[in-house]
This record gives structure tokens, sequence and C-alpha cells, in this order.
């Protein structure tokens, strides 16, 4: 087969199964905003970052390095082995530290105490089946890596429901039976977390095969090198979500306590929107990256990287131009209290930033297959630092706007520096005329339909045809290359 038509199958497949869980965070916001005030929602996407931001840590990396030493077929069982033994040691770690330190946590992260043993719990399996993921990734079995994701999805989605939409209605007026004794007023927080605490626990439990199925072997020569390998993996990937999540609790912790909570909660529910890049450009990295190392080593792969990041800012632009065109159709659908609006403007500044993280992405490749993985780390405490400057120096005056503006500024200084970074370590000879002209036209026309025209939705669809109808006459033929060989 075709290894991109190949490549673009099994991104469709992780595609979904990403998307999914992803989704789930777009379909849970009018669930979310019909129930809660900006206020307690802003609670709610403070306790998210945290969970974004400590889920870096209990992976540290192990992810990407296990793809790296996997693809030596000589020490596939000691890696697998070694690097769950690696993980379930420094879990189970947390956990009982976390449980022992809880107070001052609490007080530390401003997280109320009676959310945080619902946190340590759902941190904790989370990272219990980040290797048995990367193991279905690695053996290419992505029908069982979607049939989990999506397990987790229906459990969490359906309880919430339950909890948040179906619970007080079932309710008796002499507060007798099994739904009275679950229901506790002004509790939604602690159900959000509850749900999210079962569907990660049927999650491991379907993942827990992996872990019993092998003699384990821990190599501690070759878990040192792996260690190696992954910290800068590590120093990476926390830059990465001080970049993601950092302004959330900036913006909390910044502004007045009077606003404070309900601007991060407007925020918050708004840029939800552009989860679509985001579900768009993460199911591109999990197709991409195990093919990265599989075809390293075949005869020029740097043609096939080329090509790749080419089809992924074609479908990048045209995904950038049909959010910001209908923008106002999906608050209506996704964020249906008018209370959340004003964060709209904020929309296609996180889309484009999204994007340019995609794009960084997938011009990471050149070190992560030469193993100068510390040019990643470097890279992200650039877009870190940028990031922080920004937040600390301007949310006082421009608030979340602030927020949106550094994430742009950071992902887009990370994608130039990959490039010019990879240009001089492992040169790949990308079309930068037909990347910069679908980049410029995209950007153009999202500026014209969302801020000159004001969303006019006439005049946004007539650019999204015209970008459309240049995208086919440009691209139809490798299109058709690609997927009918």
């Amino acid at each position: 087969m075709n290894p991109l038509k190949k490549l673009f199958q099994q991104t469709a497949i992780y595609g979904l199964a990403t998307v999914l869980p992803r989704m789930l965070n777009v379909i849970l916001v009018p669930i979310y905003t019909a129930v809660m005030l900006p206020g307690s929602y802003g609670e709610v996407i403070v306790i998210f970052a945290y969970f974004a931001i400590f889920n870096v840590f209990l992976a540290y990396g192990m992810e990407t390095t296990f793809f790296r030493f996997y693809k030596e077929a000589d020490q596939r069982k000691k890696v697998v082995t070694t690097s769950l033994l690696s993980i379930l040691a420094t879990t189970l770690s947390f956990l009982i530290i976390g449980f022992i330190f809880k107070g001052a946590l609490s007080e530390l992260l401003e997280i109320k105490p009676k959310y945080m043993s619902y946190v340590f719990g759902i941190l904790t399996l989370d990272a219990l089946v980040i290797i048995p993921f990367a193991w279905l990734r690695a053996n290419e079995k992505p029908m069982r890596y979607a049939m989990v994701k999506i397990a987790n999805v229906v459990m969490n989605l359906g309880l919430t429901v339950f909890f948040l939409i179906l619970l007080p209605d079932l309710v008796s007026p002499e507060g007798t039976g099994v739904f009275s004794a679950l229901y506790i007023e002004d509790f939604e927080i602690s159900y959000i977390l509850i749900a999210n605490l079962i569907a990660s626990g049927i999650t491991f439990l379907l993942m827990l095969r992996v872990y019993m199925r092998r003699p384990y072997v821990f190599d501690a020569g070759l878990w040192k090198k792996m260690m190696r390998y992954a910290m800068p993996i590590l120093i990476a990937g926390a830059a990465f979500t001080v970049n993601e999540v950092l302004d959330k609790i900036l913006l909390e912790r910044l502004l007045p306590d009077d606003i404070a909570s309900a601007e991060v909660g407007k925020y918050g529910a708004c840029i939800k929107l552009a989860v679509f890049m985001t579900l768009f450009t993460t199911a591109f990295r999990m197709g991409i990256e195990p093919f990265f190392f599989s075809h390293s080593e075949t005869k020029n792969p740097q043609k096939a990287y080329a090509q790749i990041t080419n089809y992924f800012v074609v479908l990048g632009s045209i995904i950038l131009l049909v959010v910001v065109v209908f923008a106002d159709v999906l608050k209506e659908l996704f964020v249906r209290n008018e209370a959340y609006w004003d964060a709209m403007p904020a929309v296609p500044i996180i889309l484009l930033a999204s994007f340019f993280l995609g794009i960084y992405n997938n011009l990471s490749v050149w070190y992560k297959v030469t193993d100068r993985t510390k040019f990643g780390a470097y890279i992200s405490m650039i877009g870190a630092v940028l990031t922080i400057i920004i937040n600390f120096a301007l949310i006082q005056y421009f608030s979340y706007m602030a927020s949106a503006v550094a994430t742009l500024v950071a992902y887009g200084t990370m994608m130039l520096l990959s490039f010019y970074f990879g240009r001089m370590y492992y040169p790949i000879p990308y079309n930068f005329r037909k990347i910069g002209f679908y980049l410029g036209v995209s950007i153009l026309f999202s500026i014209l339909s969302f801020y000159i025209f004001d969303r006019n939705l006439i005049i946004g669809g007539i650019l999204l045809v015209i970008f459309l109808g240049l995208v086919y006459k440009l691209e139809a033929d490798n299109l058709k290359k690609v997927f009918l060989k």
C-alpha cells in the first residue's frame, strides 16, 4: 500500500479516537454553561488546566521515547516492560505523596480541598494507560485504540448528562429513593469530576490486559538511555503545556477577584470552538509520529515528510477558514448562553495559534529522528517564556485577548525556530511557495470575514468557496495519487 495512503487511513482512525474525547469537551460546553454561571465554569477550566500540567510530568516524555526505542525489534519486549514498570512506579509514588500533602497542594493550586481526591484519582488512572495506548499505536492497532477511546467518551458523556441534566429531575419531592440519595445541590463541579474519574477507571480496566500479558523485565541500562532521551521531551512538554493552559491560571490569578473566574469561564468556553483545529492537528500528530520513526531509514524519507507537511497545511487552511466563517453558527450550537459570548473575538487568534502549533509538530521531525530532542526543549521553553511575559505584561489591560495573542506569538515563534534549525541539521525540501500561499490566503480571508466584514455569513461563504476552488485547482491531482493508488 502507498505509505502516505496508509498514513492517512491510520490518521483518520486515530483522528476519530482523538476527535471524540476532544469533541466531548465541545459537546459538554452547552451542558456546563446551561447549569453553571461563568464563574463556576471558570473553576472547572482551571482544574482541567492543572490536569494538563500534571499529565505532562506524570508521562515525562515516555510516549515518544517508547516509539523511539520500540522500533528496534530485538529489544521490544524489554522496552515495553521497562516502560510499564517505570510509569507504574512514578505514578503510584505521585498518588501516595499527593494524599500525604493534599492540604498543602490544595492551598498552592487554589483548588478546593473537596476536589483534590478526584483530581489525584483521575491523574493516576490516566497516567497508567499512557504506555498501553502507545503500545497499540506502535503495533498499528488503530481500531482497538479507537474503541477504548470511544468507550471513555460514551461513559464520560453519559454520566455527565445523567448527573447534571437528568438527576435533578429524577429526585422525588419527598426526598426519598435512590436518585434523591445521589443528588446534592450545588455539586456540579464534583459531578463533573466523578464522571471523569469513572470514565478513566473504565479505560484503565480495558487496557489492563497490556499489563497482565507479559513477564516483566526491568532493564536498568535501557531505562537510563530512555530517560536521557525522554528528559528533553519532558521539558518540551512542560513548556508546551505552559503555552496551552497557563493563560487560564494566570487570568484567574492576575485579574480582579470579582471578575476573574467569570473571565476565565467566558474565554474557556468560546475558545472551545478552536477545538476543531486542535482535533485535526492532534489526530495528524498521532498518525505521523510513528510514521516518522518507521520511515526514518527508508530511501529519501525527506520527500515524504515534505509531502505530509504540504497536505497538512492545505487541510489546516481549510479548517481555519471554515471555523472562522461559521463561528457565529458554531457559538449558537455549542455556547448557547449569551453571557459567554464576549470572548468570541479571541477565537480566530486561538485557531491560528493551533494551526501554527500543528505546523511546528510537522517540522519537528528533524530533531526527533536525529535524536536532537534537546532542541525541542529549547524551542518550547522560548515559547513558554514568551507566553509568560506577554500574559504578565498585558492581562491587566486586555484580559483574555492578551492570553490569545500570547499563544499566537509563542506558537508562531516555535514554528519559525523549528524551521530555521531543521534547515541546518536535517534539510527537508518543503514547497515553501505553496505552503506560504495557502497559509497567507487563508489568514487574509479569515481576517476579512471575521473582523472586516463582521462575520457576515454571505461574504464569508463566498471567500470560503473561492479558497476551496483554489485548493481543488492546485491539489486535486496530487490528492488523487495519494488516496486512489
